[in-house]
């Protein structure tokens, strides 16, 4: 039997007030909303539901200055 390593990191996974907090101090209520909704993935660890950080900040935007505008000024 051949062993093979893998260097990965393990994912942070966030507690549903953990999460709220990391979206800018949203409700943990919205969070619950978006996992009941399927816009973020539930993970259980025993009983507690988790999210995995790189869904939360894929969720951050920032906010466009420019009125949308592409094009050479």
């Amino acid at each position: 039997m051949t062993l093979t390593s893998v260097n990965t990191i393990p994912e942070r996974l966030h507690s549903v007030e953990s999460a709220a907090a990391l979206l800018g101090g949203i409700s943990p209520s919205t969070v619950r909303d978006w996992l009941w909704r399927k816009r973020l993935t539930r993970i259980k660890v025993g009983r507690r539901t988790m999210v995995r950080e790189t869904e939360l900040l894929a969720m951050i935007k920032p906010e466009r200055r420019d009125g949308g505008n592409n094009g050479p000024e």
